[in-house]
């Protein structure tokens, strides 16, 4: 078995589905009309999908932007921090923070367009 794909709220489609392309360069897999308002659209996040799913009623709309409960939600690797840093931060990308090296290698905390937290990291390389 293999993890298909990932539920990402949204309040509006075309709004997440500019963010993700622009500030992050991930291409659209999918987007078709399941009438009623709502649609299947697939992000491919370098071979992870996030699904787009619009948040209905006043439940789902609450938790847009708390996918990690206040904690960093989703985890984006990097064979090159600074290009991407740069890059991102170009694009208009909120970072929360400066780039710091830990033990595992150079990260820097951004927020997506809804405020969940994301985590930019370059690992370091395994012997």
């Amino acid at each position: 078995m293999k993890l298909g794909a990932i539920t990402y709220l949204v309040r509006d489609y075309d709004e997440a589905i500019s963010w993700f392309t622009s500030a992050l360069g991930f291409p659209v897999i999918e987007d078709t009309d399941m009438g009623g308002g709502k649609r299947w659209v697939l992000i491919d996040a370098n071979g992870v999908h996030l699904l787009l799913a619009k948040a209905v009623g006043p439940e789902q709309d609450a938790a847009i932007g708390k996918a990690g409960g206040g904690r960093v939600a989703y985890f984006l690797n990097t064979d090159d921090f600074a290009r991407d840093h740069a890059r991102m931060q170009a694009a208009g990308v909120k970072f929360t923070e400066q780039p710091r090296h830990e033990i595992y290698g150079t990260v820097a905390v951004f927020e997506d367009l809804y405020g969940n937290g994301w985590d930019l990291i370059e690992p370091k390389q395994k012997p």
